[in-house]
């Protein structure tokens, strides 16, 4: 079995080579999903990384449905992960009423070349997942990674079990919530990658920040984040 693990940094990268791993999905942001590393890090796990290494391309967070300029980065990240050298690809487009979108994703696929792709978690927001998985065949897509449509791959074992009966080309790849006491699970039922990220919270400040940097208001996945015109225009009028 495939032992895949999202690693956030050039640290945790090398921290799952060192115990095994197989592969690593790369990139930045577990709180939200992961989201397209920098440059810098892209470059740094290139040259000290040595087992094969697939690159997350999310743009930002909350929801999987791009618009033009959006999907004009990520095609523009992707180019240069294929220029860096990188093995993989792990991305995807939904619609905006959580269908596949085809033709974005096949954009996607198309610029990745020779790459492996897979199909990101968005998969776990699909109506018609079944049918996703038809049209992700055609598009030749390598992976799906997936929970089952839950919270968890351990709670969406039955789903991921039923997807395996389907026997669809592509392979299949439970993740979130995967760990020692658990991933047996999957491998008796004959999956044969798995995905974690096998993470720990590590205290590296001895003094806690007067002020926090996080906000859980900017955490949605029905809502992002964008510059509000007026905002910025009266504040521009105040001053100037």
């Amino acid at each position: 079995m495939l032992v895949e693990v999202c690693a956030n940094s050039l640290e945790s990268a090398l921290v799952a080579e060192r115990a095994g791993a197989d592969r690593i999905e790369l990139c930045s942001e577990l709180a939200v999903g992961g989201l397209t590393p920098s440059y810098g890090l892209l470059k740094s796990v290139k040259e000290h990384v040595s087992i094969p290494v697939h690159v997350l391309i999310r743009p930002r967070s909350g929801n999987f449905s791009y618009a033009d300029h959006e999907l004009d980065i990520m095609l523009s990240d992707i180019k240069m992960c294929v220029d860096l050298g990188y093995e993989g690809i792990v991305s995807g487009v939904l619609t905006p009423d959580f269908k596949l979108d085809v033709e974005r994703t096949s954009l996607l696929k198309n610029a990745s070349g020779d790459l492996k792709f897979t199909f990101h978690r968005a998969f776990d927001w699909l109506d018609d997942p079944i049918e996703a998985m038809v049209q992700l065949e055609k598009l030749k897509i390598d992976y799906v990674l997936t929970s089952g449509q839950q919270k968890s791959a351990p709670e969406g074992f039955s789903f991921l079990c039923d997807l395996q009966m389907h026997r669809f080309k592509i392979e299949i790849m439970p993740g979130s919530g995967i760990n020692a006491g658990n991933v047996h699970l999957f491998n008796d039922q004959g999956f044969t990658a798995v995905h974690l990220s096998g993470t720990a919270m590590e205290k590296r400040l001895d003094k806690t920040p007067q002020v926090t940097m996080n906000s859980n208001h900017f955490l949605s996945d029905d809502h992002v984040a964008v510059t509000q015109f007026n905002n910025i225009k009266e504040v521009v009028y105040k001053v100037k």
